[in-house]
């Protein structure tokens, strides 16, 4: 709550209204409109001075202590909000809802907008390549979700084990969260997301059943495909909306039909998964170049940059479904010519969604519906470059499209038959509406120009008429129009003059003519203005009488703009349409990493051949450091990532069976935060991959156990291993330095060794990063030492306790090796005297007794040395 200031019983009305406007948005940063300037008051403008370097100044409040003050323009306030919101701020905007110069008393007020993370409309509020989701969530096993981006009117609901909660809150990388006002630590939520606590009666998935009959004009929810299985989601629903319903009092005219999402339609992937492989996200902040999303993404709208986004992170389980989409990519693949001008005709549409969206809740200018004008115009050019498809193989995906495409003609012709070819940003900024369209609007333009015409000849009139070379006509919104002349020139002014303003070196006039003029061009100018408004917003009521057409449209251009996205990697990265089978295989052959090969010079990648299947579950990769294990596990879950999604893999020949899941554990972290250390953020993560792999799930793990000691290491490593092979049965490659694990071969029936080649010359080596049959005996972790720098001393002296460690020898207090030069016994001959004694004796010869002599005598020198 705001502070009362002392005396605010002798409040100005205005700090009376800004009180009771902020009483009911206490949690909010209130941008309170005054004229060009939002202005916060006392807490408000202390923060904004303090977040975002905003000068704090104070306002005259009657009798009432001053008041604490900052201010930003109207024009510059979107940059100031975003910087709030990016610091998990709430914004309430707070604007004039009456004109100034009719309001009788104080301006009246209203908040028509709350902005916080998750409820964002405002383009450069957003980010154009994802989503900007908000989620609620309801407690329990299974845990109710419900997702809306507010700028597109995307809305989805979903149940979801609970152990599965922090997975399916990663698909959509919520900004923001809502969640019953005692649950927050009861639920595994992801950091970095902002939490809001709402009432927990809101959460009642009788009030979400009503609200969204309500909302979609049905009786009941089948027509939403919603059964009782997701009553969770619709309770979670039921508060999201009730808290949309707070930040948006206008109402929410965008909200799509729900999409309900339910286990086993799509695959999930856990955050330690997505990570690992780089899907979205590099492991470098900022570094975007080294993403999947980055290497494939060839989509030339926002719409289908969005889509590509939210299939890679919930590739498909459903083999029709999964062939559906490559059917679409395969025509589009072998059609080049076709697939270039279905590109070529996307490229010109803007994003159909958010402009639609912000037309229909009214808050768009002229330049958005000038884009959406011009989207649409486009549209004739898709559905003709979509009937000339002739790719190989028929695509139901395709002709679905196609057969039900909507031109959406009728908004096309009004659109473009209102507004001139380039609107302004700003209404009233320049024109927005054709002339033509409208007689009463036209009329008010003419009255307007024809006293501007007036006005502008004016001043050679005068000139004429007074003999003062130097005068001229001038305006300013406060003064109106005048007639200016130099102090110097007084003496020539007509008896008609008016003084109006005196400036240091001038004076201002008006005449009766002009004051004439002037009223009649401001008030035809102003009711041009009003004209204009009403006949523009009657632009943004008939998108909105539209929108649930305009957005089944974007939908499908996004999909289109995908398929495309995906032949054209296809084509031009030499992908392969892989075979899809329910049978446990995943058959690569010539398989490529998308990223790496990308960042290489073309043609230098090495490819691999990889095979899993029943009698081959299990892969032991062995090999150093360098030698590409990890590019190897990675490359793997990416082509089954990608094939589930619908696109084509880097291979020269794929067979994936389905998978449930993929799990990946590859590289160290660890999470002081928490306390955690890099082992048991290891330990924790394999343990959750123990826990929720299946029989059908891909399991890719690199070096388990590395972060304790050697023996502890080697012992979960294996049991791991043995846990993946004799209890969950599912396809494993496990890339390790512990060669020691190449001995499992011999007892895990489906298991086989792997490794990574490297040529060895004398004292070096070379990465071939070939994967070959067997296992490596070596970890040449010194070699990769001496490549990376280490100091030649260092090198040698680690090769010599790695032999002394290799032969079972103590090393510690052993003196380190002599000087290169100096002229004395190695630190072994004496040992290996007496093991070649040892080796010498014929102990069938020896009785028992000489024997146990020569032992004691062997000791006694073995000890001296």
């Amino acid at each position: 709550m705001t502070r009362r200031a002392a005396g605010a019983g002798t409040d100005t009305p205005l700090m009376q209204q800004y009180r009771e406007i902020k009483s009911r948005h206490t949690d909010a940063v209130l941008f309170f409109r005054m004229g060009d300037f939002y202005e916060m008051f006392f807490d408000d403008a202390r923060l904004a001075a303090r977040e975002l370097g905003l000068t704090l100044t104070a306002r005259n409040n009657g009798g009432a202590a001053d008041v604490p003050l900052a201010g930003v323009p109207v024009k510059a306030a979107a940059d100031y909000v975003r910087r709030l919101v990016a610091r998990g701020h709430r914004v309430a905007i707070c604007e004039q809802v009456e004109d100034p110069r009719l309001a009788k008393g104080v301006v009246r007020r209203e908040v028509i907008e709350t902005v916080t993370p998750g409820a964002v409309l405002a383009d450069d509020l957003l980010e154009g390549t994802g989503n900007n989701f908000l989620v609620a969530a309801m407690p329990g096993d299974p845990v109710g979700l419900a997702a809306l981006d507010i700028s597109t009117g995307d809305f989805v609901i979903e149940t979801a084990p609970a152990a599965d909660l922090p997975a399916a809150l990663a698909r959509y990388a919520p900004r923001e969260i809502v969640v019953p006002s005692d649950a927050a630590a009861r639920l595994a939520l992801p950091p970095g997301a902002v939490v809001t606590a709402r009432e927990d009666g809101e959460f009642d998935a009788a009030l979400g059943t009503a609200e969204l009959t309500r909302r979609f004009g049905l009786a009941h929810l089948g027509g939403l495909d919603i059964t009782e299985a997701e009553r969770p989601a619709l309770a979670a629903a039921s508060a999201l909306l009730h808290y949309v319903r707070d930040l948006q009092p206008g109402g929410l005219p965008q909200l799509a039909r729900p999409v309900v999402r339910r286990a086993g339609a799509t695959m999930l992937l856990d955050e330690m998964t997505r990570r690992n492989l780089e899907l979205v996200e590099s492991l470098r902040p900022g570094d975007r170049e080294t993403t999947l999303l980055e290497v494939i993404d060839r989509t030339v709208t926002p719409m289908g940059t969005r889509l590509l986004r939210q299939w890679l992170l919930a590739p498909l389980r459903d083999l029709a479904a999964i062939g559906a989409r490559h059917d679409a990519v395969q025509v589009l693949t072998d059609d080049a010519r076709g697939r270039d001008r279905l590109r070529d005709a996307l490229d010109g549409v803007r994003d159909l969604e958010r402009l639609a969206g912000r037309a229909a809740n009214r808050r768009a200018s002229p330049r958005d519906l000038g884009a959406l004008r011009d989207s649409l115009q486009r549209l004739p050019d898709v559905s003709s470059a979509l009937g000339g498809l002739s790719g190989r193989d028929r695509s139901a995906a395709l002709e679905d499209v196609a057969q039900g495409f909507d031109l959406l003609a009728d908004l096309a012709e009004r659109l473009g038959g209102a507004l001139v070819p380039r609107p302004p940003a700003v209404l009233g900024e320049g024109e927005t509406i054709r002339p033509g369209v409208d007689g009463a609007l036209d009329k008010q333009r003419d009255l307007r120009d024809g006293g501007k015409e007036f006005i502008a000849g004016l001043q050679a009139r005068e000139r004429e008429r007074t003999g003062i070379g130097s005068l001229k006509v001038g305006y300013n919104r406060v003064f109106g129009y005048y007639l200016e002349v130099s102090k110097a020139n007084r003496r020539s002014i007509p008896p008609d003059y008016e003084r109006r303003q005196t400036l240091t070196g001038a004076e201002r006039y008006v005449t009766p003519e002009l004051k004439e003029y002037e009223a009649r061009v401001l008030g035809a100018e102003e009711q041009a203005l009003v004209r204009e408004r009403e006949l523009f917003e009657a632009l943004c009521d008939a998108v909105r009488e539209r929108l649930a057409r305009v957005q089944r449209v974007a939908r499908d251009l996004a999909a289109l703009d995908v398929f495309a996205s995906f032949a054209e990697a296809a084509a031009r990265e030499r992908y392969v349409r892989p075979t899809m089978t329910d049978e446990p295989v995943l058959d690569l052959r010539g398989s490529r990493h998308p990223v790496v090969e990308r960042r290489l010079p073309r043609g230098t990648f090495i490819p691999n051949d990889v095979r899993l299947d029943e009698g081959q579950r299990v892969i032991l990769l062995t090999g150093p450091n360098m030698a590409g294990k990890s590019t190897v596990l990675r490359q793997i879950g990416l082509a089954v990532v990608l094939a589930q999604c619908g696109a084509f893999v880097p291979a020269d020949a794929a067979t994936l069976g389905l998978v449930d899941r993929v799990f990946t554990r590859v590289g160290a972290s660890d999470n002081l935060g928490l306390g955690h250390s890099t082992f048991m953020v290891e330990m924790s993560e394999t343990s959750a991959i123990l826990s929720a792999a299946t029989g059908r799930s891909l399991v890719l793990l690199d070096e388990i156990g590395r972060g304790t000691a050697t023996y502890d290491g080697v012992a979960i490593a294996w049991a791991v291993t043995e846990h993946l092979h004799d209890r969950v049965g599912c396809a494993t490659v496990f890339a390790t330095h512990y060669h020691e694990l190449t001995q499992l071969t011999e007892e895990l029936a489906h298991a086989r060794n792997f490794n990574v080649a490297v040529q060895e010359s004398g004292n070096t080596i070379a990465f071939l990063y070939r994967l070959e049959p067997g296992g490596a005996d070596r970890s040449y972790g010194i070699h990769v030492g001496q490549l990376a720098g280490l100091p030649g001393p260092v090198v040698r002296r680690a090769t010599e306790i790695l032999a002394m460690l290799e032969a079972g020898h103590h090393v510690a207090g052993r003196l380190p090796p002599p000087a290169p030069d100096a002229r004395q016994l190695t630190l072994f001959e004496p040992a290996h005297a007496v093991l070649q004694e040892l080796q010498a004796l014929d102990t069938d010869r020896l009785t028992p007794l000489e024997a146990l002599t020569r032992l004691a005598a062997l000791k006694r020198r073995a000890e001296e040395s």
